[in-house]
C-alpha cells in the first residue's frame, strides 16, 4: 500500500466511526428531546374517586339578643333608691328600683281593717241566723223572718271575702314598689333617676335587660340559593345536613365557638327577597354584641357522589365550561367537560361529568394534547433521570 494514502483511509474510518456514535445517541434520545420516549411526554394524574362532600354556604348575619325585656313600673310613684350599676349583669329578682311605698302601705292597712269589719259583720249575722233556726221550727217567729237573717249571714260572708279581695289586691301593689329583673342579663342605662315621677302606663320603660348568653344569629338567605338547595335535596345522592355553624367576625377573624341553626322563617321578606335562618351561639365572654355584623358558614347539605379534584386540573373553555384532561384507553388524554360550581380548600368540587377511577392529569397539562398518547405516572412521582446522560454539552461520557 502507498504510504501517502494510509493517513486518509485512517481519517475515513474515524469519521465513519463518529457517525454512528451520533446515530446511536439520536436514536437514545428520540425525536421527542430528553423528556420523553419516543416523543410520549410524561404526566402526573391523580385517581379520583366518589365521596361525601359538604355543601358550604356563607351567608350575611346579624346578632339578636336572646331574650329582651323592658323593665316598667306597675304602679305610680316617686323612686326612692336605684340598686344596680348601669351596664352590669343582673339576675332575674333582683330588686332595681324602689318605688315610694307609703300609699300602698296606707292602702293595705285600710284593707285590713275593711276585712275585720266584714268578719264581726258577718258573725253577727251568722249568730243571729242560727238563733232563729230552732225559733222558726217551733213556729216562734215566722219562717220569713228566719230566711231573711240567713240571706244576711250568707251576704256578710260574701262582703268578707270582697274585703279579703282587696286586702291581696292592696298586698301585690305593695309589693310593686319594689321593681325587681325580670330576666337575667346585662341591664343598659337607666331612663330615670331617683326622685323621678313614674306611672303605671307610661311609655318608656325605665331600663331595658338584654340576655346574650346564648345568642343569636339571624341569616339571610336568598331564595333562589333556597330554590337550588331544595332541589339538590330531591336528588338521591343529596343528603341534608345538620352541620355546625361557624362564624366570621367584622375583622375577618374567626369567632371560635360554633352554633346550630334553630329555624327557618317560611316567610318571604317582600322588600329583600330573603329568607331568615336563625342560628344560636354560646356567648359565654360577651364578645358578640347585639347588632354587630357577621358572616355565617355551614352545611346545609351533603352530596355523597362528588369528586375531589385538585385545582391545577380544572380549566375553563372559551364559554366558561370547565374541562379536565382524563388518560383515556390506550394511555390517550382526552378532553372532559365537568360541573365544577364550588371549592372546597386546594380541590374543585365537581358534581357530574367524571367517573369512579379516572385517572385526572394534574401535572404536564401543558405538554399533554387531547387525543395524543401521553405516558403517565402518579402525580409527584420522583423524576427518572437517565445515568447514561451528561450535562448539557457532553455526549454521553464520550472523550474528546
Amino acid at each position: 500500500m502507498n504510504n501517502k494514502a494510509a493517513p486518509t483511509l485512517l481519517l475515513s474510518a474515524l469519521l465513519l466511526i463518529s457517525a454512528c456514535s451520533d446515530q446511536a445517541d439520536s436514536a437514545k434520545k428520540g425525536p421527542g428531546g430528553p423528556g420523553g420516549r419516543g416523543g410520549t411526554p410524561e404526566v402526573g394524574f391523580v385517581v379520583v374517586q366518589p365521596t361525601s362532600v359538604a355543601i358550604t354556604t356563607e351567608l350575611a348575619g346579624r346578632t339578636t339578643p336572646y331574650a329582651v325585656s323592658e323593665v316598667r313600673p306597675q304602679i305610680s310613684g316617686v323612686i326612692q333608691r336605684r340598686f344596680f350599676t348601669e351596664g352590669s349583669y343582673v339576675r332575674a329578682g333582683q330588686t332595681l328600683y324602689q318605688i315610694d311605698p307609703r300609699l300602698t302601705e296606707a292602702g293595705q292597712a285600710q284593707a285590713q281593717a275593711n276585712v275585720a269589719a266584714a268578719e264581726a259583720t258577718a258573725e253577727a249575722a251568722r249568730l243571729r241566723a242560727e238563733r232563729l233556726r230552732p225559733l222558726a221550727r217551733m213556729q216562734a217567729v215566722s219562717q220569713q223572718e228566719y230566711t231573711d237573717a240567713a240571706a244576711q249571714a250568707r251576704q256578710a260572708q260574701a262582703a268578707v271575702n270582697q274585703q279579703r279581695a282587696a286586702l291581696r289586691t292592696a298586698q301585690v301593689n305593695l309589693g310593686f314598689t319594689r321593681v325587681p329583673a325580670p330576666i337575667s342579663g346585662r341591664i343598659g342605662r337607666s331612663l330615670f333617676t331617683q326622685g323621678a315621677l313614674v306611672t303605671a302606663n307610661q311609655p318608656d320603660p325605665l331600663a331595658t335587660i338584654q340576655q346574650l348568653d346564648p345568642i343569636f344569629v339571624d341569616i339571610q338567605q336568598s331564595t333562589s340559593e333556597l330554590l337550588a338547595l331544595r332541589r339538590l335535596l330531591s336528588q338521591g345522592n343529596v343528603m341534608p345536613a345538620r352541620a355546625a355553624v361557624r362564624l366570621k367576625l367584622e375583622d375577618g377573624s374567626d369567632y371560635g365557638l360554633t352554633g346550630t341553626i334553630q329555624f327557618s322563617e317560611v316567610v318571604v321578606d317582600p322588600g329583600t327577597g330573603t329568607v331568615t335562618l336563625r342560628a344560636s351561639f354560646p356567648n359565654p365572654q360577651g364578645l358578640l354584641l347585639p347588632g354587630m355584623f357577621v358572616r355565617a358558614v355551614f352545611a346545609q347539605a351533603v352530596d355523597t357522589r362528588a369528586f375531589l379534584v385538585p385545582q391545577q386540573a380544572v380549566s375553563r373553555d372559551p364559554q366558561g365550561n370547565a374541562t379536565v384532561l382524563v388518560v383515556g384507553p390506550g394511555n390517550k388524554a382526552q378532553m372532559r367537560t365537568v360541573r365544577a360550581e364550588r371549592t372546597q380548600g386546594a380541590f374543585w368540587v365537581v358534581t357530574a361529568g367524571l367517573n369512579p377511577g379516572d385517572r385526572v392529569i394534574t401535572q404536564g397539562l401543558g405538554r399533554a394534547r387531547p387525543g395524543q398518547p401521553v405516558r403517565p405516572v402518579p402525580a409527584s412521582a420522583p423524576q427518572r433521570i437517565d445515568p447514561n446522560r451528561s450535562a448539557p454539552g457532553g455526549r454521553g461520557g464520550a472523550g474528546k
